[in-house]
């Protein structure tokens, strides 16, 4: 899951993008309106956090501009300004939430995994279930044939991932665009020695793997069988 914070205070930004990641997401930052504007159409995110007071390109601008691109991704509008009718203004603009400072982070986390939830169409969001591996996002707990693993932050970010592209070959780029939120270093070992450890706590004693390498291309989870 990634998010692109849009605000100019750093102490905020800052806030965000560790309770976000500390909470398993992605997170990339823009200082200011043209350059979220600019990130929002290269990339895509689960969920835009954008501030309204920007420079170079206000919020309430910047959203109308993506929408008259047709991207769709949602927008939390994160504001001081809470009278009704700056309220109205982002959400006819077309953000779909709006979260007045100061705010609690568990507050902002719940709406954007809300707009995620929305956004997806998903029916039960907070489970993913592949085989007898079950991930819950909500408790932030992983359990195989019902036993309980403990995993760190950073693996259960690793583990979300390749649960969402199951049956999928993800490669150490994509892993490292979405995991770490880092551009890819052909030197780093970084993906390679997350996936052992991962594959440690998640495979062994278990006669069925489920964490799989494919020689030049990347990683998959998927059932021996397949």
């Amino acid at each position: 899951m990634r998010i692109l914070v849009i605000e100019d205070d750093l102490k905020i930004a800052d806030f965000i993008k560790k309770g976000l990641k500390s909470s398993g997401f992605s997170v990339a930052h823009a200082a200011d309106g043209l350059t979220g504007l600019d990130m929002a159409m290269a990339e895509p995110y689960d969920t835009l956090i954008v501030d309204i007071m920007l420079p170079e390109l206000d919020g309430i601008s910047l959203i109308k501009k993506i929408r008259g691109k047709k991207n769709n991704t949602p927008v939390i509008i994160l504001s001081a300004r809470d009278g009704v009718g700056d309220r109205v203004n982002g959400l006819q603009a077309g953000a779909d939430d709006y979260l007045t400072k100061p705010f609690a982070f568990s507050e902002l986390l719940a709406r954007v995994q809300a707009l995620i939830r929305r956004a997806g169409n998903i029916v039960d969001p907070i489970y993913l279930v592949y085989e007898d591996l079950s991930l819950d996002i909500v408790k932030r707990q992983v359990k195989r044939g019902g036993k309980i693993i403990e995993l760190q932050p950073l693996e259960f970010s690793l583990l979300e991932y390749l649960l969402r592209n199951r049956e999928r070959v993800v490669s150490r780029t994509m892993i490292m665009e979405h995991v770490w939120d880092y551009n890819f270093d052909p030197m780093t070992n970084v993906v390679e020695a997350r996936i052992c450890r991962l594959r440690d706590k998640i495979d062994k004693g278990f006669d069925a793997k489920l964490i799989h390498t494919v020689r030049g291309a990347g990683y998959v989870l998927k059932s021996d069988d397949i």
